[in-house]
C-alpha cells in the first residue's frame, strides 16, 4: 500500500526512539543492612557478575525463558520472585553496557519473548544489580507501584505511529488551493527589485498554513484511532518532515482492528507516509521512578 510501511520488532536495528523513549536508566543499590535481610550474608554472583533486569512481570513461580540474553554467547534468561512479581534476568558481569545493536537487539528480543504470554514493565536499557538479594529488595520495596501498573497494563501492547510528509509536496498544494498566497508568489516573480518583504509575507503565510494542515491531519488520525486504543501519546515530532509523533496503547483483542485501521488510514491519505511500529511494551505508559542507584563494582 503506497505511503504505508510496517515494521516489525525484530527487523528494527534499533528502537526508532519511537514514540517514546523507554523511561531513563532505573539505578539500583544495595539494601541498607550490608549484611542483607535478616542479617543473611548476601547472594552475591560468583566471578564479580550480578544481575541484568529486562522486565517485571506477574509470576508466583520462577521461570526460565532460554538462553536469550545479552552477552557474546546469550545468557539464561530466568526470574527473581517475590510474592506474585517477578524480575526477568540475566548474569551478566557488573559494568556498564554499551548500547551497540546486538546489546539493544538482546534486549528488546527478551522482552519481545516474555510479553507474548506476560505484561510486562520494561526496564531501561543497561539496568544492572550486584547481586539476586538487591533485587529481591526492589520488588519488595516497590510491590505495590509494580503491582498497580501490571494490573492496568494487563493484555496491552504499545505501538508507535509516525506521519511524514514531503513539505516541497505540500507547499504546492497549499499554493493551488489559497489565492492569496498564490497571487503573492506571482508578483515575487514579476517583481525586479527587492523582494524581501513581499518573501517574508509569502513565507509567514505558507507557514501558517502548513501548521493548519498538519494539525488538521494529526487530529483527523487521532480521531480516527480513538475508538480501537485504550489511550494515546503525542511525543514531539522529528525533524521537517515529521508532523505526527504517536504511543497507542492497545488491548490485545483489539491489535487486529488497530492494524486495521491504521491501514485504512494510510489509503485515505496517499500524500503521507506512515511508519508503523510494534508491538512494544508500554515504554510510554509506564511511570515509575525507581529511586535506586546503578550498581557499580566493588561499592
Amino acid at each position: 500500500m503506497p505511503g504505508m510501511e510496517k515494521v516489525k520488532k525484530t527487523a528494527r536495528k534499533r528502537p526508532e526512539k519511537k514514540a517514546g523513549r523507554p523511561p531513563a536508566p532505573a539505578r539500583s543499590r544495595p539494601p541498607p543492612d550490608p549484611e542483607g535481610r535478616g542479617g543473611r550474608p548476601k547472594q552475591q554472583q560468583p566471578d564479580g557478575r550480578g544481575k541484568y533486569v529486562y522486565c517485571i512481570i506477574q509470576a508466583s513461580e520462577p521461570l526460565r525463558f532460554g538462553a536469550l540474553g545479552i552477552g557474546a554467547e546469550p545468557a539464561d534468561v530466568h526470574t527473581v520472585n517475590y510474592k506474585d512479581i517477578a524480575a526477568v534476568v540475566s548474569d551478566t558481569r557488573i559494568e556498564v553496557h554499551d548500547p551497540t545493536r546486538e546489546n539493544v537487539l538482546a534486549h528488546e528480543r527478551v522482552n519481545e519473548t516474555v510479553m507474548r504470554k506476560f505484561t510486562v514493565i520494561p526496564m531501561s536499557f543497561g539496568t544492572v544489580f550486584k547481586t539476586r538479594d538487591d533485587i529481591v529488595e526492589l520488588l519488595r520495596s516497590a510491590y505495590d507501584a509494580f503491582h498497580d501498573v501490571l494490573v492496568k497494563m494487563q493484555d496491552k501492547l504499545e505501538f508507535g505511529l509516525k506521519v511524514l510528509w514531503d513539505r516541497d509536496v505540500m507547499i504546492r498544494e497549499i499554493e493551488r488551493a489559497d489565492e492569496d498566497i498564490r497571487n503573492l508568489k506571482g508578483q515575487i516573480g514579476a517583481q525586479k527589485g527587492s523582494t524581501y518583504f513581499a518573501r517574508m509575507q509569502y513565507g509567514r503565510l505558507v507557514d501558517a498554513a502548513l501548521q493548519a494542515m498538519s494539525e488538521k491531519y494529526v487530529a483527523e488520525i487521532f480521531e480516527a484511532l480513538r475508538d480501537v486504543a485504550v489511550a494515546s501519546r503525542a511525543n514531539k515530532p522529528i525533524g521537517d518532515k515529521m508532523i505526527m509523533n504517536a504511543a497507542f496503547l492497545v488491548s490485545r483483542d483489539k491489535e487486529q482492528a488497530f492494524d486495521h485501521r491504521v491501514k485504512q488510514i494510510g489509503a485515505k491519505h496517499d500524500k503521507l507516509t506512515f511508519k508503523y511500529t510494534g508491538p512494544w511494551p508500554p515504554y510510554n505508559f509506564v511511570n515509575i521512578r525507581l529511586k535506586l542507584e546503578r550498581a557499580k563494582e566493588g561499592k
